[in-house]
């Protein structure tokens, strides 16, 4: 048994230790707003934040997160009131939306860290999440009035 704290709550799961974390997140706790992607942390669609720090669940065994705070899209803001959510609606970010969560949770992960970051810092930390629908320009614009809304 390995006890996940996720989202603030603490979950035993009855997994194999080795499990990827996205599988237990999605299959065992039913948080599916961690999408899969690729399955070799290439495209950035599982990225969740563990102790703060943007990562990709399909490659982290849930074995080495017991004992750290996870943290997914669902746990950002359940009422879409966290700022990146509303400059997303704001910038009208999403098409298909499947690169959306882990977009989400890197631009969070990057603003906790980098409050007013630059273009380039944006583009630089996104680098690696990839985006089927190529609305980075507007992803790039709602990371920019989320710094300014939530840091003045």
């Amino acid at each position: 048994m390995i006890t996940l704290t996720v989202n603030g709550k603490e979950h035993p799961v009855d997994v194999i230790s080795d499990t990827p974390l996205l599988w237990v997140l999605r299959d065992q706790l039913g948080l599916t707003g961690t999408k899969y992607g690729c399955g070799i942390s290439q495209c950035g669609a599982c990225t969740v934040h563990i102790d703060g720090e943007a990562v990709r669940s399909c490659s982290i065994p849930v074995a080495s997160v017991e004992g750290k705070k996870i943290t997914t899209i669902e746990g950002l803001s359940a009422d879409r009131s966290h700022p990146l959510q509303q400059a997303w609606i704001a910038e009208d970010v999403p098409q298909c939306g499947y690169c959306q969560p882990g977009m989400l949770m890197t631009a969070a992960a990057l603003l906790t860290k980098k409050p007013h970051p630059t273009e380039e810092e944006i583009v630089q930390a996104l680098d690696g999440n990839l985006c089927r629908c190529g609305t980075y320009s507007r992803i790039r614009k709602a990371i920019l009035r989320a710094s300014t809304a939530q840091n003045g």
